[in-house]
């Protein structure tokens, strides 16, 4: 039998409605995962830890670091890990895992749900029995698993606030279906080296979501002196104004000369970025700015983060940032 690894960290999934509000309850929490899902004995032989209980919302890179050094802490231990964590960031704990630890050949599975454990009408239960399920598989990735898929963690978005079908991967598809069977729809082979961890992120940086008005000198307030690197969430496929005063460019060119990387990413959620397209692309790719391609903005955010605390040349982060490094592109 498999041993898999429970890793509680908080959300809605460990909450009960306390005054008629959900309020996390670590207590309660163990209580109900030890009691109400006994069929997780049958599955794999289940040890579980706390490495903190948070509301995600409250999550920093901080947790990221200490989340993936144990991981590597107990990597031997264990056939795979389930982490249980609030849906409001956990694809952005899962890019920044994926990005942090590599060479990684065994199951680092996501979930919780949209309704309390403690809530009748959980979505808990399936949740959880489905990832654990899923952590005995050979799946040699950082996943989200949740409402009867798998999605890899790093292309994954939460997408509803009040459905169960909460997440979604716009620009890759699923990694299994699960239905009466589980269906892998990934294959993946073994890494050769050893689980690498590098659980290094800096947090210098700025999004900025361009909107019709946006008048650049709004942007005057960024201390480009602290900043090293604003991401400019476009229209489109890298689309942003370039006419007249409200022109972006100024602002990035004054991003650049001040050693601050200049990311271009897109509001829609859909298909990919392309600065090659349109002349405020061009014009983008002239003065250095990169192409998010079609990456989800969590997996921007925190692998801009990572290639910052890297501490890369300017050179060497473009490089990298246009390189697909954990399956979160497609080059």
């Amino acid at each position: 039998m498999k041993k898999i690894q429970l890793i509680q960290t908080g959300g809605t999934i460990a909450m009960h409605l306390g005054n008629g509000k959900p309020e996390l309850d670590i207590n309660r929490f163990t209580s109900l995962l030890h009691h109400e899902i006994p069929e997780l004995s049958t599955i794999a032989e289940i040890s579980t830890c706390q490495i903190f209980f948070e509301d995600s919302s409250d999550l920093t890179p901080d947790h990221w670091i200490r989340l993936a050094q144990h991981i590597n802490d107990h990597y031997e231990s264990f056939d795979g890990f389930v982490i249980l964590h609030g849906t409001d960031t956990m694809a952005y704990t899962a890019s920044a895992l994926s990005f942090c630890l590599s060479n990684i050949g065994k199951p680092i599975l996501f979930t919780g749900s949209q309704v309390p454990m403690s809530n009748i009408r959980s979505d808990a239960h399936r949740n959880v029995i489905n990832a654990v399920e899923l952590a005995t598989y050979p799946i040699c990735d950082v996943g989200i698993c949740f409402n009867d898929k798998l999605y890899r963690g790093n292309r994954t978005s939460k997408m509803s606030i009040g459905d169960f079908d909460a997440f979604a991967s716009p620009n890759f598809p699923e990694l299994a279906d699960i239905g009466i069977d589980i269906t892998l729809k990934h294959s993946y082979s073994i890494p050769f080296d050893d689980l690498h961890c590098n659980p290094v992120f800096d947090d210098s940086l700025h999004v900025v979501k361009l909107y019709p008005g946006l008048h650049p000198r709004m942007l005057d307030c960024l201390d480009l002196q602290q900043t090293k690197a604003v991401i400019f969430e476009a229209f489109g496929s890298g689309n942003f104004p370039i006419k007249g005063n409200n022109s972006i460019l100024p602002f990035m060119e004054s991003c650049k000369a001040n050693n601050c990387q200049v990311i271009i990413t897109s509001q829609a959620p859909y298909d990919s970025v392309n600065l090659t397209l349109y002349k405020s692309g061009r014009e983008a790719k002239r003065i250095g700015a990169c192409s998010a391609c079609e990456m989800t903005m969590e997996a921007t955010i925190t692998k801009t983060m990572h290639l910052l605390g890297c501490s890369l040349s300017d050179e060497e982060f473009e490089y990298q940032f246009e390189q697909n490094i954990a399956g979160e592109r497609s080059g």
